[in-house]
């Protein structure tokens, strides 16, 4: 029952609610302990105080002292699977908030965290005692239990797609969330352990990735060596028991490169911290696996932070430890002139060690050290509006933004959570744009994720992609430092393979979205076009859009409407000579369906009129490139709609004698589109500079290579395999005889059929 239900009842009936416990939703306190399992804990808000006292007024304290008084009612007689009293849930949270130095209105929405989904609390409730800002926050980080879903993946799917959309309009949804989640992990023994495996699972999938995002590196760390720990407890226990043996074993060393560098920075001019850093459980785990490595080959556990006043000093201390011991070439890394994407900066360095063991150190200032462990949390501002955000804040913003982005093209909540997953990887390689700009994409991205990062309209018309000047394939995988260039073109269109090679959520999303409304659009136009020419075929006009017949040939074909039927067509799934003669007024739709006619074998004489730029309902076949001027004959094919091949590709040739039903004439319009592909072979002498001057002769003919492969140096005569983008047969021809005019060409084919 709501509270704001009971404002009106009687004080008898409220006192006889407050004495009964209240009913409890979720599963682990469905059950109310026994009296004898129950733990004396003793619920005192003052650990929370004195964590937050230091930084907030008496006011903002006295505002969260009331969050807990309606709280510690809520959660009156609730009991968590340990047998300590509910409220000291919600405390632990806050406490956890306070430590990141999070505002008043956190701290009393972590409080209040629970009270929605557990005890029918309202938000509206919040609202009206503790603010609209508040009650907005509680709601982000409540789940969806009440909703009913198909099975319990969709409705964790939901919920993390509420808790993310919230987040984006808020980042301290997602903070209480994550301390939520802390707390919950650090105390999930009490729990049985399919559940703690299941808890540990959705943390690894979902919540570290998160708290990685956002730079809360300390968090990140935590959960996943509690969520090792649940999942594999007896690998855990074994390695934790190897790392502190080998703690013991690597002391000596460790000590002595402790001294040493501890008396060289002073004496550089360098004031620092020196403290010892240990690799994390997990990361030991993980490293173990993907590199099948022995604990004792895994050589980076321990290592060196070195934290100085000034940044320049940083620097200085990096050319103070080469003099000390020799470093490992390719094991620099400069995350302070290029930061993580979660705001991370740091000097990376590995050296070898006075025993030969290699060691790594980090230098950073203590700014950047604070940030480095609590991230987003450790500047979030929300008080001043006009204090100007920093760049690691910015980042947050536009991948906050990202995700609003997504979901505006995703509706499932199933798909939305698997882009989200995607933007999470952890590791990241910086790019440039042509001017220079810095682009941050995961690892293993591909030209087509770059193009998404930069504008949507550039994904959706890419067709070829430069990498430091040279062209690669649209599938390369980008690395740190690349330069990239996309080349695009209005008659492009994004295609169905590229979704095999991508990395980034945003370029899914929008290709997924793509797929499912504009190539739909253009298969319901191609399919209009194709019905009216089969109507003509018939000396008939075709049947008005309102026509009644439309819908009971739709449902009787199993299409849910017109539109989809027209779509069907478009995309090759029916034909259009059938559909027109089962809508013909003198054959009856009940007939003509008992009829059974054959759909693969009404196609209709007339020639269909290519233009080139239909989009996905036609597509002009990758294996001869078709031309404007070239000899052309279409296959309907199911699912691709329309696939036009020259007459005498030799893959139509096989596939025409096999399926001779589904090929239909088409000719061209005679307006067709620009900027279309072909493949040439061409055999030169490999002498240098003969590719600059091939690519020179191709441009000065108003034509672009849109990709390019040849053979390794060392052959004497060479023949490159190349995709050029020209207009029509015509064009083509001029581009050849400019290639042949280059004294090192010795022959030029043009491809016909699979090489």
């Amino acid at each position: 029952m709501a509270f704001s239900s009971l404002r009106d009842a009687s004080s008898g009936l409220l006192a006889a609610l407050k004495k009964r416990p209240r009913i409890r939703r979720r599963t682990e306190l469905a059950t109310v302990p026994d009296i004898s399992e129950r733990k004396n804990t003793i619920a005192s808000l003052e650990p929370l105080i004195k964590v937050v006292a230091p930084y907030l007024d008496s006011s903002d304290i006295e505002r969260i002292r009331e969050a807990y008084k309606l709280a510690d009612e809520a959660h009156l007689g609730q009991f968590r699977s340990s047998g300590e009293p509910y409220i000291t849930h919600p405390i632990a949270v806050a406490a956890i908030c306070g430590g990141w130095k999070l505002d008043a209105e956190s701290l009393m929405a972590a409080l209040l965290h629970d009270v929605i989904e557990d005890q029918d609390v309202s938000k509206q409730e919040i609202a009206e005692k503790f603010g609209t800002d508040v009650a907005e926050i509680v709601d982000g980080v409540t789940k969806l239990e009440r909703l009913h879903f198909d099975s319990r993946s969709s409705q964790q799917a939901e919920s993390f797609r509420k808790m993310l959309l919230a987040m984006s309009r808020d980042v301290r949804v997602i903070l209480i969330k994550l301390a939520d989640r802390l707390h919950n992990m650090r105390t999930l023994d009490a729990v049985k352990p399919e559940k703690r495996r299941r808890v540990a699972r959705e943390t690894l999938d979902i919540y570290a990735p998160i708290a990685h995002r956002l730079g809360l590196n300390a968090l990140y760390r935590e959960l996943q060596d509690r969520c090792f720990k649940a999942i594999y407890p007896n690998r855990y226990e074994v390695l934790r028991k190897a790392l502190l043996a080998a703690r013991g074993n690597r002391r000596e060393m460790l000590t002595k490169i402790h001294r040493t560098v501890k008396s060289a920075l002073p004496a550089a001019g360098i004031e620092a911290d020196i403290v010892g850093r240990e690799k994390s459980l997990y990361s030991i785990f993980r490293k173990m696996v993907e590199q099948k490595k022995t604990f004792s080959d895994v050589l980076d556990i321990y290592g060196f932070r070195i934290i100085v006043h000034t940044l320049p000093e940083c620097y200085l201390a990096l050319g103070t430890l080469h003099q000390l011991y020799r470093p490992v070439p390719g094991k620099f890394k400069d995350y302070i002139a290029i930061p993580k994407i979660n705001g991370y900066q740091s000097l990376h360095t590995t050296l070898i060690g006075p025993f030969g063991t290699p060691v790594e150190f980090q230098l950073r200032t203590h700014e950047m050290d604070h940030v480095a462990e609590e991230g987003v949390a450790s500047h979030w501002l929300y008080k001043d509006d006009t204090v100007s955000l920093n760049d690691l804040q910015k980042n947050t913003h536009r991948w906050l933004q990202s995700l609003l982005d997504i979901q505006s093209q995703t509706g499932d909540s199933s798909e939305f959570l698997e882009h989200v997953k995607v933007d999470l990887f952890p590791d990241a390689v910086y790019v440039f744009t042509p001017r220079g700009k810095i682009i941050s994409l995961p690892r293993g991205a591909s030209p087509i994720d770059f193009a998404y990062s930069i504008h949507t309209d550039i994904g959706n018309q890419a067709v070829a992609c430069k990498v430091n000047d040279t062209f690669v394939s649209l599938r390369t995988e980008l690395k740190s430092g690349d330069m990239v260039e996309i080349i695009t073109s209005a008659a492009a269109r994004p295609s169905v393979e590229w979704l095999n090679y991508i990395r980034t959520g945003r370029a899914r999303s929008e290709i997924r979205h793509y797929l499912r409304t504009v190539r739909y659009e253009e298969s319901v136009a191609f399919g209009r076009r194709l019905l009216e020419k089969a109507f003509a075929e018939l000396n008939m006009p075709i049947p008005a859009d309102d026509d009644a017949a439309w819908e009971r040939l739709a449902h009787s074909s199993g299409a849910d409407s017109r539109a989809e039927l027209l779509a069907d067509i478009g995309l090759g799934k029916r034909l259009a000579a059938v559909v027109a003669r089962r809508l013909a007024p003198d054959h009856s739709l009940v007939e003509t369906t008992a009829a059974a006619v054959d759909e693969h074998t009404a196609i209709s004489s007339a020639p269909i009129v290519i233009h080139g730029n239909e989009g996905q309902a036609v597509q002009l076949a990758q294996c001869c490139g078709p031309l404007p001027g070239d000899s052309i004959i279409g296959v309907i094919k199911t699912g691709h709609g329309l696939v036009v091949h020259m007459t005498e590709c030799s893959v139509a040739q096989r596939q025409h004698s096999k399926e001779p039903d589904r090929w239909v004439p088409v000719v061209w319009d005679t307006e067709t589109a620009r900027h279309l592909s072909t493949r040439l072979d061409v055999t030169v002498l490999n002498e240098r500079g003969v590719l600059g001057r091939l690519a020179a002769a191709i441009t000065d003919s108003n034509s672009n290579i849109i990709h390019l492969t040849m053979p390794e140096d060392g052959e004497a005569a060479a023949q490159l395999h190349m995709t050029v983008q020209v207009d029509s047969r015509n064009h083509l021809a001029q581009v050849i005889r400019a290639i042949r005019q280059i004294p090192q060409v010795q022959k030029i084919v043009r491809v016909k059929g699979h090489r």
